[in-house]
């Protein structure tokens, strides 16, 4: 049983670090393409083009003289430009010095070229990461269109009681006599769940192949799992998605209501929890975390959680989206993205939120294991997500990354010249440990999981 066991623990081990390398080498990949092609495109000769770092285990040099690279550890890359240094890419002043007498090989260097070049090339990474996540974003909202109006029924979920005679391709009009309004005016749609009687069972009048008739159905939200948060109180205690909570301390509750309002009174206190899944019932006990969220406002509001999302009694229909409708949904959903991440740190440096909200790689890599066993959508998705924050992360005004380099050339656009070398090497010292005393706080938040 032992040894079951180590090769079980050692299994999902291997799957959290390999999903974990699939979505960084994506978004390396892409961010240092954006440096590679810009700069290509701008006149600046790509020596290197390296898809992590160490021992380089396998490379090709191709027909414009750049070295496609293949290193041993997979959690970063770089592209290195004639005139270059390092990856960080300091000036190597005697590639510079050797160029000056050839005015055409000093143009194809990152330092001898013009200053737009040179803007132009650094930015494109995080750009890059961005068009990423909104492609991504466009291909997930094509791929799963938008919900049908007037709401109808895609598929009644699998719950507890039985005799519902609500039907796949009804359309709902009314729920306990309270008219539907459309899903998508969301101070509407609160009102009317909040009006809609607590009851096992309620009536739905519905439209159902062109007539109107009453059918038998659940509460409108039930109690059940459509979702689970990876590094959550829930994920660590085994719910899935697709579970039915029936009770909580050997309370009966049927509605996600009922189950919100116990955990957010508890004040953390364990909850025993009993879970009902395709006819099996199962206890397990549980504590729920607190949990620093976005408002609408834009600010932030501490809850206790157990890290569940709930939904509707049944799947609602949904119908094909515009491609412009998609793009312009996947834009929108990155500057969401861009914008809370920006009110998080921001309140993080305030004091107002707990700094346990920034993650490290090793949280990071759970993630990647966890959704990525959660299946395809929710994986990409997660690309997605961290594409957009590595894009933002890389322009903050810090030497050594993208956003510093602009901040050089910002200087060098006002001044005339760039910062002298000295500085230039002080500043990316500073800017170094900066970033590595960022790694070690977030690596330390993932390990005591503060």
């Amino acid at each position: 049983m032992d040894a079951v066991f180590l090769v079980s623990q050692l299994g999902g081990f291997l799957y959290t670090i390999g999903s974990f390398v699939v979505v960084l080498s994506i978004i390396v990949f892409v961010h240092e393409y954006g440096h590679y092609i810009v700069g290509r495109w701008s006149g600046i000769h790509p020596e290197v083009f390296s898809l992590g770092f160490g021992p380089v285990l396998a490379s090709r040099v191709d027909k414009r003289g750049t070295r496609w690279q293949l290193a041993a550890f997979p959690f970063g890359g770089f592209v290195k430009f004639l005139g270059d240094a390092d990856a960080a890419s300091g000036k190597d002043s005697g590639a510079i010095t050797a160029a000056q007498n050839d005015p055409e090989m000093l143009r194809k260097t990152m330092h001898g070229a013009p200053l737009w070049a040179r803007a132009a090339t650094v930015a494109a990474g995080p750009v890059f990461n961005f068009i990423l996540a909104a492609v991504i974003f466009t291909g997930v909202n094509l791929s799963r269109g938008q919900m049908q109006e007037p709401l109808a029924v895609g598929a009644v979920k699998d719950l507890p009681a039985a005799g519902y005679t609500l039907q796949p391709g009804d359309e709902i009009l009314a729920v306990a006599g309270i008219d539907t309004p459309d899903f998508a005016d969301g101070v509407a749609w609160a009102a009317f769940e909040d009006s809609i009687p607590v009851e096992k069972v309620l009536e739905y009048r519905v439209s159902r192949n062109g007539q109107e008739t009453i059918a038998q159905g659940p509460y409108l939200t039930p109690s059940i799992v459509t979702g689970v948060a990876p590094r959550s109180a829930a994920s660590d205690a085994g719910l899935r998605e697709g579970d039915v909570i029936v009770a909580v301390d050997g309370e009966e509750i049927f509605a996600f209501s009922h189950l919100k309002e116990r955990v957010e009174t508890g004040a953390g206190e364990p909850l025993e929890l009993t879970v009902w899944n395709n006819g099996q019932t199962r206890d397990l006990i549980l504590s729920p975390r607190r949990t620093d969220e976005p408002t609408a406002e834009g600010g932030f509001q501490t809850n206790w959680r157990i890290g569940i999302a709930g939904g509707l009694a049944f799947d609602p229909a949904r119908e094909s989206v515009s491609p412009l409708a998609a793009v312009g949904q996947g834009v929108t959903q990155v500057w969401i993205m861009i914008e809370q991440s920006l009110s998080g740190l921001r309140h993080m440096i305030t004091g107002q939120i707990s700094t346990c909200n920034l993650s490290g790689p090793v949280a990071i890599a759970e993630i990647s294991g966890t959704l990525a066993s959660q299946g395809a959508m929710n994986f990409i998705w997660l690309i997605a997500a961290l594409s957009t924050g590595i894009g933002l992360l890389n322009l903050f005004p810090v030497p050594v990354l993208d956003g510093g380099h602009l901040v050089f050339f910002a200087y060098e656009a006002v001044t005339g010249k760039p910062p002298n070398d000295r500085a230039m090497q002080i500043l990316m010292m500073i800017g170094l440990t900066l970033i590595l005393g960022l790694m070690i706080f977030s690596v330390s938040n993932d390990l005591l999981f503060c």
